[in-house]
């Protein structure tokens, strides 16, 4: 099997650490520890921990799999968003609530102190918020999605909802607010 490269090595160790710890609790060490690579290696390959911190925002943003029920076309809309949602929420719940969701951490931790940060996560969800509008727009048109609301406010609502109902469930360390969510949005809101 190959090995990881250094800057892979970093990127993988800056994810799971700045998951545990925040973005302002870690430090450049934590990050290297973590890697099993020596301090001076973070520094040829991030000009900052600002941009190891952008890179794993772009790397979250690549990676779709979390986004891939939205996509499904064997499905349909309403069944798209419900397993997105249910798909996030088990995710959350193995994790016992204790991490969160990487982009609402960020964005609490981050979008005031880093331009670039903040840019990235902007266009993350911007990106993310038209997967859900998709289904919101498809089960529109076929009927199965109420169409008293533009889907892409909807779909802006769904997500903003989602991730207030994630911090909640965070500091619970519960997922009362998740399942709240899901019955409210799937039997009042898109209903």
């Amino acid at each position: 099997m190959a090995r990881h490269s250094v800057r892979e090595q970093i990127v993988e160790a800056g994810l799971k650490t700045l998951l545990r710890k925040g973005f302002h609790a870690c430090g450049v060490r934590d990050i290297t520890d973590a890697a099993g690579v020596p301090t001076g290696s973070f520094y040829n390959h991030f000009e900052s921990k600002e941009a190891l911190g952008a890179e794993i925002v772009e790397r979250y943003a690549r990676d779709n799999s979390r986004r891939d029920a939205l996509r499904d076309k064997s499905l349909p809309p309403l069944e798209r968003l419900h397993r997105h949602f249910a798909g996030l929420s088990q995710m959350y719940a193995d994790l016992d609530f204790g991490r969160g969701c990487l982009l609402g951490n960020f964005s609490a931790e981050l979008a005031d102190h880093s331009p670039l940060i903040r840019e990235r996560l902007a266009a993350l969800f911007t990106s993310w918020t038209k997967d859900i509008e998709g289904a919101v727009r498809e089960g529109q048109e076929e009927g199965s999605v109420s169409n008293r609301t533009d889907p892409a406010d909807l779909a802006a609502f769904l997500l903003d909802a989602y991730e207030g109902a994630l911090l909640r469930a965070r500091v619970q360390k519960s997922g009362a607010a998740l399942d709240r969510f899901a019955t409210i949005a799937f039997a009042h809101i898109l209903a």
